[in-house]
């Protein structure tokens, strides 16, 4: 019989930005965690207050929802150790909800590894923002029930965002919403760059381009305008804004995006074969 509602396997970035999503959103005597490394997962668990498993098969045992959040090169061989005790858990009328975070692992793929049928998968693509209440999580469901994926989505819903998607585009929107931080980071990065090359104190210059950048993502989410009209707006004839779009566009930083996203799907299919 479960004992925990939900249980992670694996507590890296992902993995422990959900496990202090879940933390918040029900009671942490409620979240069981484990780790390759017990003790990092014994850091997080006196931070967030949960408690900790000795194995995989602990977590598997007695947890309802089991989060995978290991690497995709290391969730096959994790599937396979946990597949007995899965099995064993299900004869016995226990529910066993998996739910793998892994890029390129398609939901076919994972019931080959765990040689069972009919356990219900979820595939998810959270960002590290959920640790604070602003990720965007994509969430593909086809192989388990309306009401499973729900009661996920509730468990976690102070990670931030959720959406539907078929599990047929995980890849791609994965990357757009897993990877994007990263890409962000780089940016803000090189806008304070520029501020203190102007004489701006770095503390200041990071301030101002992250607070900037927050903003303009919230007003695109909120207004429902195109981001090609609101950047408009803030262009005026002859002004400073037009002269400094016009430098990134001879930057290349469209194409650059572009091709950020698109490396990064190709990579996720690389990962899942």
């Amino acid at each position: 019989m479960s004992n925990y509602t939900i249980g992670f396997i694996g507590t890296g970035n992902m993995g422990g930005a959900l496990v202090q999503a879940a933390c918040k959103g029900i009671d942490p005597k409620q979240v069981l965690i484990t780790n390759h490394t017990e003790e990092k997962a014994r850091r997080l668990a006196e931070q967030v207050g949960c408690d900790v498993a000795k194995s995989n098969t602990e977590v598997v045992r007695q947890c309802r929802f089991i989060m995978l959040g290991v690497k995709p090169q290391v969730l096959p061989g994790v599937l396979r150790e946990i597949a007995p005790a899965v099995k064993d858990c299900m004869a016995a009328g226990e529910e066993k909800v998996l739910v793998s975070m892994a890029a390129g692992v398609t939901t076919e793929s994972m019931e080959q590894h765990l040689g069972l049928d009919h356990v219900p998968l979820i595939r998810i693509m959270p960002n590290t923002p959920a640790s604070i209440g602003k990720g965007m999580t994509l969430v593909s469901g086809e192989k388990a029930s309306q009401e499973q994926v729900e009661q996920m989505k509730e468990i976690l819903r102070m990670a931030g965002r959720f959406d539907d998607i078929p599990e047929k585009l995980n890849d791609a929107a994965g990357v757009t919403a897993g990877c994007t931080p990263a890409f962000t980071y780089m940016f803000i990065e090189a806008l304070a760059d520029g501020a203190v090359m102007a004489g701006v104190p770095r503390a200041k210059a990071m301030e101002y381009a992250a607070q900037a950048v927050m903003g303009a993502a919230a007003l695109v989410l909120e207004s429902g305008q195109h981001p090609g009209a609101l950047k408009d707006a803030v262009c005026s004839p002859g002004g400073s804004t037009i002269v400094g779009v016009a430098k990134l566009e001879e930057g290349g930083l469209r194409s650059a995006a572009i091709q950020a996203i698109l490396g990064a799907y190709h990579r996720n299919q690389e990962l899942g074969k």
